[in-house]
């Protein structure tokens, strides 16, 4: 019996990256390569941010969309950034939608918990309605006026990480 010893590879193993290089930094890196300015990038990304967090549910894809082909922006990129928002907007739709009942004056604004929302809906839409348009309305309002110091918080402040990170890949070519 001849036993033959596998092939020695001269090339290095490859290395695994992380979840997150892969699922995150590298598509925002390549949008580098496609010609997208760090300005761009930046704004695109900040503003996926706010359209991903708008606590009104359905409405993500079409405002991020809206915007980014009104701006001029990458769309891929955008919907990638809002999208990975989702976790952080449902975490938030509950507390917003409470303070925006309290904002606009609803009474009912302690009733208004999970676990009551989905009884109104399963049950009486009516009251669901009368109970949420207000919270909704409220909450909208909270998200627009603290959407404009983030997405210009965001917005200045990768500009220059997305700059440092387009003179790095030029250098490097």
């Amino acid at each position: 019996m001849i036993l033959i010893a596998p092939p020695s590879s001269s090339t290095p193993p490859v290395k695994r990256s992380s979840w997150m290089r892969r699922q995150i930094a590298d598509p925002l890196l390549n949008l580098l390569k496609q010609g997208l300015s760090p300005a761009q990038l930046s704004l695109t990304v900040a503003i996926g941010v706010g359209c991903g967090l708008v606590p009104l549910l359905g409405v993500t894809t079409v405002m991020g969309s809206f915007l980014a082909l009104r701006l001029r922006l990458n769309v891929a990129a955008m919907l990638l950034v809002a999208h990975l928002m989702s976790p952080l907007q449902l975490l938030l739709l509950i507390p917003l939608l409470q303070w925006g009942a309290k904002l606009l004056g609803n009474s009912q604004a302690a009733e208004l918990t999970l676990d009551k929302v989905r009884y109104l809906l399963s049950h009486d839409l009516g009251a669901a309605w009368s109970l949420l348009w207000r919270a909704e309305l409220g909450a909208l309002l909270l998200w627009a006026a603290a959407m404009v110091p983030l997405v210009t918080g965001l917005y200045f402040g990768l500009r220059p990480v997305f700059r440092h990170v387009a003179a790095r890949q030029k250098a490097a070519q």
